[in-house]
């Protein structure tokens, strides 16, 4: 497991019967993780700002103990990050990519050279922001209008407004495609895939169906004297080893490397950490 401990603006405070508590500034939330499955050690939450309830029939809503603005924003590095709770839990980032930011942002720095990244599925562009703020050329793609426009959001408040970034509403299989018929490459991709979604066309994406076909199209894409290629994922029941197998078969063209495992946060005052999903990476060899 690889973690993200070097933010300052966020803390998980505490974790326990399905549920952790994290501060995001200085508002803290409390809201369920399913990873949580042991009991809380203490008898209840303490001092919060919001709680969020799962309903019985989907979704939840939130609880608030405190007035709290509509959104509000935090720091990591010289980036800034718009934070806001929404109807389905989400804040709009997740901070154990932090440490994918690293990796990924200290390559194109030291690279000394121009590196188009493409992010797909990129939602509100925690990953874009940390490769423009690297110097890369970033195409952010992303089915969802009001993420791209949160995403545009982002790279403004971190002083990255007129920095090269494209962004697209897009189906992101659509746009590849389009991508390898033009010709176009780029020396890193980064992708978040979901379990389940559907394109702005109504198409339908399934994770273990449909996840090898985008990597053998993005490895069209993938410049020869590319850098890096990051997958994310969230899917229950998916082996970190699985999508490394997959990454490395799909880059066999490649003189590179994979690497996979989870990412993770440390919980404040606790020899415990939290598993928040898994990573595979390739990198070019030297």
């Amino acid at each position: 497991m690889i973690l993200a401990d070097k933010w300052e603006d966020y803390e998980i405070l505490e974790c326990g019967d399905g549920m952790k508590k994290e501060r995001w500034g200085d508002r803290v939330l409390v809201r369920p993780d399913p990873q949580v499955i042991w009991p809380l050690a203490s008898r209840d939450w303490g001092r919060y700002d919001a709680y969020y309830h799962r309903s019985a029939k989907g979704g939840g809503s939130w609880e608030y103990r405190s007035q709290l603005p509509e959104s509000w924003t935090i720091r990591y590095r010289d980036r800034v990050f718009k934070i806001r709770p929404t109807n389905f839990k989400h804040t709009g980032l997740f901070p154990e990519q932090a440490v994918n930011w690293d990796w990924f942002g200290k390559l194109v720095s030291q690279s000394k050279r121009p590196v188009k990244v493409l992010n797909l599925f990129g939602y509100t562009g925690g990953a874009t922001v940390a490769a423009a703020a690297a110097g890369a050329e970033v195409c952010h793609v992303d089915a969802a209008k009001g993420m791209v426009a949160w995403c545009r959001e982002n790279a403004t408040l971190s002083g990255l407004g007129s920095a090269p970034i494209r962004y697209l509403v897009d189906d992101c299989v659509k746009f590849v495609e389009r991508e390898s018929r033009r010709g176009n490459r780029y020396q890193g991709i980064i992708m978040d895939p979901p379990s389940y979604g559907r394109g702005s066309g109504g198409e339908v994406w399934q994770f273990e169906r449909d996840l090898y076909g985008l990597l053998q199209k993005c490895a069209k894409i993938f410049d020869p004297a590319g850098l890096f290629f990051l997958v994310n994922a969230y899917t229950t029941g998916i082996s970190p080893t699985v999508v490394g197998n997959l990454l490395r078969q799909a880059m066999s063209g490649f003189e590179g490397q994979v690497t996979s495992g989870e990412v993770g946060i440390p919980i404040a005052e606790s020899l415990n950490t939290l598993p928040c999903g898994l990573y595979a990476r390739w990198q070019a060899s030297g």
